[in-house]
């Protein structure tokens, strides 16, 4: 293994956003087992430190997988195409009229009920939507939609959060 690996090499997975968490999350803990700080104590500072750059490694890795949307814009960063969520905040217009009828509908939400119903349909909108990035990924190979998808995808996760700590200031 090489620190410079992209991560589905370090899993030994083949690029793809469909992957199966499963083994995902097996050859993680496979990983660990075998670079984790702890089993090189005993050796000389240098391995030490080698141990401590490929834990930190392999779980920076592991985080950007095992997350639908930190792995489509992981897979656009590869392909070229940037998701610059930073400076890129151009949405299609029918995604702004709905991100502002969430906003106005949780503004009026009174009761733990309307929020509930609101954070249904929230992450039935995401399933969807994650369910897109796959098929642009995977069976398109269209990276420039994908990093749109990525966006759209991180403004409706900043509004499920959004409604979750709404429905936790009801709880108190």
């Amino acid at each position: 293994m090489n620190l410079q690996s992209n991560d589905f090499e370090i899993f030994g997975l083949t690029p793809s956003f469909g992957l199966d968490r499963m083994k995902l999350d097996e050859r993680w803990k496979q990983l660990q087992r075998e670079v984790h700080p702890d089993r090189h104590a005993s050796s000389d500072a240098q391995l030490q430190r080698q141990a401590m750059q490929w834990s930190v490694r392999v779980n920076e890795a592991y985080q950007r997988l095992k997350d639908p949307i930190k792995r489509a814009a992981y897979l656009c960063e590869l392909h070229g195409a940037s998701v610059d969520a930073e400076n890129n905040t151009r949405m299609p217009s029918d995604f702004l009229i709905q991100q502002m009828e969430w906003r106005e509908a949780l503004e009026e939400a009174s009761s733990a009920g309307d929020l509930e119903d609101m954070a249904d349909e929230v992450a039935e909108k995401r399933r969807r939507m994650i369910e897109e990035a796959r098929r642009l990924a995977d069976d398109e190979s269209d990276y420039p939609a994908l990093a749109q998808q990525v966006r759209a995808l991180m403004f409706v996760e900043r509004f499920a959060r959004d409604v979750e700590a709404r429905l936790e200031q009801l709880g108190q």
